[in-house]
């Protein structure tokens, strides 16, 4: 397994996506999404497996879709899903592949983010409550990371360059 990759977690609506995009384009490598590649090798949306799979049907498939992502030989951008980090096999193989940063944010803004968007199945139905309970059940999960960048109040750009100023140090 290579040590090269650039991989970011963080609860959904952190950035990791957005970010993911423009920091692969500032160093001049690919970006991945990993749960587009979920979509992709199961040819099922992500909020269609959770209906009718279950979670944990969701879960095993992110698994072997981050093992594939990150036994890419090139430099990847790697962004995981908000959840991708629960399972101890998960951490390992990111922790392996190369530099962790983890991307917070303020409770309502992250709410303020995601609210609008349908394929967040674990978010559906009271999003504030499920962010809250979620944040609580999670608050620990993201602490591996080598880099911790909270984008509240952040631009994009901003988000770029502080994690492409640790890289090269």
């Amino acid at each position: 397994m290579s040590s090269q990759h650039i991989v970011l977690i963080g609860f959904a609506g952190t950035g990791k996506s957005t970010v993911g995009k423009q920091l692969a384009s500032r160093l001049g490598c690919a970006s991945t999404d990993v749960d587009a590649e979920i979509v992709k090798r199961e040819g099922e949306e992500i909020a269609s497996i959770f209906a009718n799979r279950g979670e944990s049907a969701f879960r095993a498939a992110e698994t072997e879709a981050l093992e594939a992502v990150l036994s890419s030989r090139e430099t990847l951008v790697v962004a995981t899903g908000g959840g991708a980090v629960l399972a101890p096999v998960n951490r390992e193989l990111i922790l392996r592949s190369g530099f962790v940063v983890a991307l917070k944010a303020d409770p309502e803004r992250l709410i303020e983010r995601v609210s609008q968007d349908p394929d967040r199945p674990l978010l559906q139905g009271n999003v504030r409550e499920r962010t809250y309970k979620l944040l609580e059940e999670r608050k620990h999960a993201y602490d591996f990371a080598h880099l911790t960048i909270d984008t509240t109040s952040l631009a994009v750009d901003e988000v770029v360059e502080r994690i492409a100023q640790a890289i090269q140090r």
